[in-house]
């Protein structure tokens, strides 16, 4: 049967042997060495154009028990798992993508700095935040970070199942842009707010409740608020009275004078009373960041941290006439 192809080898154990045509085995064929026994070779990709750098990304490099570097091939799905982490801005929609294989997607994803580039991060969230919602990210807390809140202003946005948002002391003013997203239908899920220390004011409040006095829709959920140490007065609070569901409120260490009259206002128009202590959930104590963009998070704060690189060339334009 073997005559007409010649010789036929078959790989056993690593060995190759030649059988016959009569089938009987001959000798073991051994392979000639292309290196000495103690040849030794080193990868570098570093210097590698970044195209050249991806094939490397479908093996696994190991070492034997003699020392020898050896690599395998990583399965499939993780092959196309890191495809699609590397074009993950255009990528249409992951609705219907299993939940267990999007989590590892958007964590290969987060370790290929997807989230933490400019240029993709916002598209990258907003593909995960429609699909998947509050598992991306429920909870969100940037207190004392306006920096980093004027800088991943388009990112934020995307978050639209967010129940939990701390702003405490980012020092936003009246008129950041931040309001109008905190204010829109996508953050209608808002249960907790923290804008505490913030410079706002009553006009600065009037903008914040303006789609839901005027049009009935945004921050309808919303239970707790805390607006302490900013400049109210009692005009501002009138425009809390939109807030049907709101049943905490912290307005310490704000312009509004305690008087009867105001705990009366409280009593009648928003159906609260006065607490003797103060309640444990303005404590910020369980706040916390919480979703799949946890890590995110913290990459932004350790890139918003690094400081930038100095020019070594001495500025010599101010002596120039």
């Amino acid at each position: 049967m073997y005559a007409e192809y010649g010789s036929v080898y078959v790989r056993e154990r690593g060995e190759l042997r030649c059988v016959n045509a009569d089938g009987q085995q001959h000798s073991t064929y051994k392979t000639p060495r292309l290196f000495q026994k103690d040849f030794t070779v080193k990868l570098c990709i570093e210097g590698l154009p970044p195209l050249a750098r991806q094939s490397s990304d479908h093996f696994i490099f190991t070492y034997n028990r003699e020392g020898s570097l050896c690599y395998t091939v990583k399965p499939l799905l993780d092959i196309s798992l890191l495809f699609i982490a590397d074009n993950i801005e255009h990528v249409d929609s992951l609705v219907g993508f299993p939940e267990q294989m999007a989590h590892k997607l958007f964590v290969t994803a987060e370790e290929k700095q997807k989230f933490t580039d400019p240029s993709t991060s916002a598209r990258a969230l907003q593909v995960f935040s429609e699909a998947y919602g509050e598992l991306v990210l429920r909870s969100l807390c940037l207190r004392d970070r306006g920096l980093l809140v004027a800088e991943r202003i388009e990112e934020i946005r995307v978050f639209h199942q967010l129940e939990v948002l701390d702003l405490y002391g980012c020092r936003l003013g009246d008129s950041h842009d931040i309001f109008q997203h905190i204010s829109s239908e996508a953050f209608s899920r808002l249960v907790r707010l923290f804008l505490g220390d913030n410079c706002l004011s009553d006009k600065g409040l009037q903008r914040l409740t303006a789609p839901i006095r005027v049009m009935k829709r945004g921050l309808e959920s919303l239970q707790q608020l805390d607006l302490s140490n900013n400049p109210l007065s009692e005009k501002g609070l009138w425009y809390l009275t939109c807030f049907k569901k709101l049943d905490e409120l912290d307005v310490s260490g704000t312009s509004v004078k305690l008087d009867e009259s105001l705990k009366s206002f409280f009593r009648r128009k928003l159906g609260m009373e006065l607490s003797a202590e103060p309640l444990k959930i303005f404590t910020h104590s369980e706040c916390k960041t919480e979703g799949w963009a946890e890590e995110v998070i913290n990459q932004w704060e350790r890139k918003a941290s690094e400081l930038p690189v100095k020019d070594s060339k001495p500025r010599t334009n101010a002596l120039q006439f």
